[in-house]
């Protein structure tokens, strides 16, 4: 699989496919990981501007010698790329949101060659769209993503994790979430189970745990118990979005999953249609997109 190392090349080899009418499938036929630095830390600012074949490990490691860190954790090790175009998350998803909710701008490369940017450190704008946003969940289907800047968060000083054994999810989510508490992640490891994690000052920390226990119960655990949450989204077969205002009703409806309430999102053992809602409407508009940004369907999907 060619594998581009420049904007330049990138923005060659689809312009080329483009004339010649082949098309590429980004992560397939075409590799962004010779893309693999980090452009600028603005630590100050707590941004980053990295290029999209960098691994996720290699972008945190560096962060957190300056003691921050990008707020997404998601199953195995992708690449900063792979992670938007997938808009994958982690158990952080909860108080941090996906990566539609930390980028601030991407440097794309469209499927006739052209270069365009959008949101931060803008140089050119397609009008009418947030591309920055738009990418994400894209499955590639839009534009090669090159570069992209990203909004960072401190390392917290500590934390910790509870689990709770309950048969009672729905109820024992209401109450933490009813509450003052302020959990990092809250997952519900269905059936039986909820993982929250809380982090901050070591003081906050013991404070907090100390009253989600006083409020719902539960034991503390090592950091890697959260291998367990992970491990099951690797291995989901289906999604489920859902609303969360009906999370009582779609745990009932599911025999093994793990479940992000404040999300709207299962990840399940069984497969799932990929919302709660129709696709069509959402089908029907991604298609006039790509055939604004890629009419002659260079982009496999």
């Amino acid at each position: 699989m060619p594998s581009v190392s420049s904007l330049a090349e990138a923005a060659e080899v689809l312009a080329t496919a483009h004339a010649e009418g082949r098309r590429l499938t980004i992560g397939e036929s075409l590799s962004t990981e010779g893309l693999d630095r980090i452009l600028e830390h603005e630590a100050g600012d707590l941004t980053c501007t990295v290029e999209a074949g960098l691994r996720l490990s290699t972008l945190q490691h560096a962060l957190a010698e300056h003691g921050q860190r990008l707020s997404l954790d998601p199953p195995g090790d992708p690449t900063v790329g792979a992670l938007l175009a997938r808009n994958q998350s982690g158990p952080l998803r909860h108080r941090f949101g996906a990566p539609r909710d930390l980028v601030l701008g991407v440097t794309l490369v469209l499927a006739d060659g052209t270069i365009a940017s959008a949101g931060g450190k803008v140089v050119k704008n397609v009008a009418g769209y947030d591309l920055a946003r738009l990418v994400c969940g894209s499955q590639g289907r839009l534009a090669l993503i090159a570069r992209v800047s990203l909004r960072l968060h401190p390392l917290p000083k500590a934390e910790q994790s509870l689990a709770i054994e309950t048969d009672g999810a729905a109820s024992v989510v209401r109450a933490l979430l009813g509450s003052q508490l302020q959990p990092s992640a809250l997952d519900v490891l269905h059936p039986g189970g909820i993982l929250v994690l809380f982090e901050g000052s070591p003081r906050a920390v013991k404070a907090q745990v100390a009253a989600a226990q006083g409020l719902v119960g539960g034991v503390e655990v090592d950091f890697e118990a959260w291998d367990v949450s992970r491990r099951r989204q690797s291995g989901a077969r289906g999604r489920l979005r859902f609303d969360p205002g009906r999370f009582d009703d779609t745990l009932r409806g599911l025999a093994e999953a793990v479940v992000r309430p404040s999300a709207g999102v299962a990840y399940t053992a069984d497969e799932q249609p990929s919302d709660t809602v129709s696709q069509g409407g959402i089908d029907q508009l991604i298609e006039r997109i790509r055939s604004e940004l890629d009419p002659n369907r260079v982009l496999a999907a």
